[in-house]
């Protein structure tokens, strides 16, 4: 024989008209008819094959067994939205928001995040690449985490990894034969920017602006057809590119740090510690 199954919305019906004593004021309660509270009540004194309330003068009285359900009627009730809470709380802690820098957006951090989501499909991770100068100030707001590059030695947060900067051009390109030399760089606001244009003009080495792009892709394809030439991490130095030294002058350092935001929720701390690894271990499979 088949156990009935008592419906959360049958159960409702029953408590309001339980606690109130009165079909009208649980329609009220409710924002239903009477007669639907009613064939509710019907429904559910059906299904478990017994009268829950009986009408007196002063209203409505629960039976011995609406008095018996109604104390199951509460904890079932109060289970079901104790579930339903969790369960909204895990998906909204599910999703993991990770700002960082746009080449390792698109070579570091891709074969880290596929081996991440083999051991956490059920985390969600949303990222977002760019600049990373304001992203820290913006954690727990608009991110739960950021890899972000610093001048070495400052900055704040975990210490991944020491990446120096370094000149690129397309492999036939050569720099000495320019009088001004064209360069292909990033926005205000970027290190390598302000580094490539302080470097340059220290030398005394003349140069223009030739491209300017928020883009790792744009910036790199310019420099790879001959047009300019760029700065880039020596540990994301792309494959259609070379590292370029003589005649230019030396660039500094970065380091590449970790920022969490305060109250990290667990799935986020747990990307945070996968990512520490994985970028901390060297990057020879990166180099080219």
């Amino acid at each position: 024989m088949t156990t009935p199954v008592l419906d959360p919305d049958l159960l409702k019906a029953f408590l309001a008209v339980a606690e109130h004593r009165s079909f009208t004021r649980a329609a009220q309660l409710l924002n239903r008819t009477q007669s639907a509270v009613s064939v509710q009540i019907r429904r559910l004194e059906e299904r478990i094959g017994t009268k829950l309330f009986q009408r007196t003068r002063a209203g409505v009285a629960l039976t011995a067994a609406g008095d018996e359900l109604l104390v199951y009627a509460r904890r079932l009730l109060d289970l079901n939205a104790e579930a339903i809470d969790v369960l909204r709380a895990r998906k909204r802690d599910a999703v993991v928001r990770l700002g960082v820098m746009d080449d390792y957006g698109t070579i570091v951090i891709p074969p880290l995040l596929a081996r991440f989501a083999q051991n956490h499909p059920e985390i969600r991770v949303e990222i977002e690449t760019g600049l990373t100068a304001t992203m820290p100030a913006r954690l727990g707001e608009a991110y739960d985490l950021v890899i972000a590059m610093h001048p070495e030695g400052r900055g704040d947060g975990e210490l991944l990894r020491r990446e120096q900067a370094v000149w690129a051009a397309a492999r036939t390109y050569r720099a000495e034969a320019q009088d001004t030399l064209p360069v292909a760089l990033y926005p205000p606001g970027c290190l390598f920017r302000q580094w490539a244009a302080d470097a340059l003009d220290a030398a005394g080495r003349p140069w223009r602006l030739a491209f300017v792009s928020r883009t790792l892709a744009a910036v790199e394809a310019i420099a790879a057809e001959g047009l300019a030439i760029t700065v880039v991490k020596a540990g994301t130095l792309p494959s259609r590119l070379r590292a370029l030294s003589n005649g230019l002058p030396p660039l500094p350092a970065a380091d590449i740090h970790l920022h969490r935001a305060r109250n990290l929720s667990q799935p986020a701390a747990l990307l945070a510690d996968h990512l520490r690894l994985g970028i901390s271990e060297p990057a020879s499979h990166i180099l080219t």
